[in-house]
């Protein structure tokens, strides 16, 4: 059941292209989706509750004894919302409660479960980009953004830096690096910002801009899927992006991020 949570390089096979069309599996075949996980980068989870409970029974059965964090459900619901494009769920943020610290996210959340508990009447539908097959493909098609990627220095939240609970020290990170345990993290976080004072802030500048178009870019030849009332999207934070299409109308999801002993 507690499959590895990634596949090696061998097996990410870019080849393929960097869109994902989730695999749905049934609650009696839940023992199917650690494997599918591992293989895909995401999966669907199908026959749960519409119900908070279901998402930490998901992770419970999903990442097994890796399981080490789980942080606060967030809950999200939009009116007549506009397109959402690709992003990885990371944020940095403690509050205190009673004078004691506690964490509400955690920058290496590598696993993230979104339960639709009301789809759209219309639109809606969801996308999954494989960033690590994105990252490969800039290697020869763009190799000034691939070096940018895999080896510029930036912080992370800067342009989030007045939000209160955020860290006032810079969060300094590549956006493709590796754990000490091998895995491959590729990010994408709207909050990316030069160093400080650094020299080069004008070329990050610039790429991070060129990122922002190329991501954009992309979305438009993702296969499109769609999440039922229940339903729950298990995503590989650290290799998987996604977003969603503009609707009409109401539309609920709720949302799970979590750790494993897996993440950095």
């Amino acid at each position: 059941m507690h499959a590895p949570a990634q596949s090696s390089p061998a097996q990410e096979n870019p080849a393929r292209g960097p869109g994902i069309t989730p695999a749905r599996v049934p609650g009696d075949r839940v023992r199917e989706a650690p494997g599918l996980l591992s293989r895909d980068g995401a999966v669907i989870l199908t026959g749960h509750g519409n119900t908070s409970d279901a998402l930490v029974v998901a992770a419970a059965l999903v990442i097994g004894d890796r399981l080490r964090e789980l942080y606060p459900h967030r809950v999200r619901t939009s009116h007549n919302g506009g397109l959402v494009h690709l992003h990885a769920d990371s944020f940095d943020s403690t509050v205190d409660i009673g004078g004691v610290p506690h964490r509400r996210r955690h920058p290496d959340e590598d696993h993230v479960l979104v339960q639709c508990a009301r789809p759209a009447p219309e639109g809606g539908a969801s996308f999954v980009l494989d960033a690590y097959a994105f990252v490969d493909g800039l290697a020869t098609s763009d190799p000034v953004l691939y070096d940018f990627l895999t080896g510029t220095d930036v912080d992370l939240y800067g342009a989030w830096a007045g939000l209160r609970g955020l860290p006032a020290t810079p969060r300094v990170a590549r956006h493709v690096e590796y754990t000490r345990t091998g895995r491959r993290i590729a990010r994408r976080t709207d909050g990316a910002v030069p160093l400080h004072r650094d020299p080069a802030s004008e070329h990050v500048d610039r790429q991070l801009g060129r990122l922002r178009e190329a991501v954009h870019g992309a979305e438009a030849s993702l296969p499109r899927f769609r999440l039922a009332e229940g339903d729950i999207l298990v995503l590989d934070n650290y290799r998987c992006r996604h977003g969603r299409e503009a609707h009409r109308g109401e539309r609920t999801v709720r949302i799970l991020t979590l750790r494993s002993s897996d993440a950095r």
